[in-house]
């Protein structure tokens, strides 16, 4: 494999080689070393300023963070506003035009480059939302990664005959009140994972599709507190130790 590009402040920027091609990573680091590393998943707005600081605030709890271009394949450097119409349209365009398959290998290409970057202790975990939440749950499945957090990950029921794949620590945060993946389709999800011994699922009551996006409609500030503190301390517990 061609030995990755690092790019290092101001420009925070990481090139994953893919296939014959490469597509560009956002990366934020902390001022330590020997870190593990966290690869963040976007959802239909792309690598935006809501998963820039997703980034940012993983470096400040002393993670080095990387959220990769999923939809380099259509059109590279997607950052839409989670607040516009268009924009919104225009995400949802991307997402139903979306390779699931190959989306799966960009975020194993990610994670293979994140395990070689300077500095870190060679432990790398997953987090996604929405699309990159259903690609968390996937690579769990499908790849060999430390640990996985799907938030609210669209469409995991149509993959849950994978579920018996899932043998890394995965946890999952849904949102009882999610008006994108119904009461029947989160029991089905519960049902599949309730016997995996890795696996933890968490739910949030009130609470609608988003509820943790920095800026959403639909943020709830508790909600998101605790998901995100209950992020920290499964990475903390399953990153930092001993494999």
């Amino acid at each position: 494999m061609t030995p990755p590009t690092w790019q290092t402040d101001p420009t925070h920027s990481l090139r994953v080689p893919a296939h014959g091609a490469t597509f560009d990573a956002y990366v934020s680091r902390p001022d330590a070393t020997a870190c593990p590393v966290i690869v963040v998943l976007h959802e239909v707005f792309g690598a935006n300023a809501d998963i820039r600081s997703t980034c940012d605030e993983l470096a400040q709890a002393g993670f080095i963070a990387v959220a990769p271009d999923l939809f380099w394949r259509q059109e590279r450097g997607v950052d839409l506003s989670v607040r516009s119409q268009p924009d919104w349209e225009k995400g949802v365009s991307l997402y139903e035009a979306f390779d699931i398959d190959a989306g799966v290998r960009d975020v194993e290409a990610t994670v293979e480059v994140a395990r070689t970057l300077p500095g870190v202790t060679g432990r790398v975990g997953v987090m996604g939302f929405c699309l990159g939440g259903l690609l968390t749950y996937l690579t769990a499945a499908r790849t060999s990664i430390d640990a996985a957090v799907a938030f609210h990950g669209g469409r995991t029921e149509e993959f849950l005959d994978e579920a018996a794949d899932i043998d890394v620590p995965l946890q999952m945060h849904l949102a009882a009140a999610d008006e994108f993946i119904p009461p029947v389709a989160q029991r089905a999800i519960t049902a599949a994972l309730a016997h995996q011994p890795t696996v933890e699922i968490h739910s949030y009551a009130g609470c609608k599709h988003a509820f943790s996006r920095h800026g959403g409609l639909h943020y709830d500030a508790n909600a998101a507190q605790l998901s995100r503190q209950r992020t920290l301390d499964f990475f903390r517990l399953h990153l930092r130790s001993n494999p």
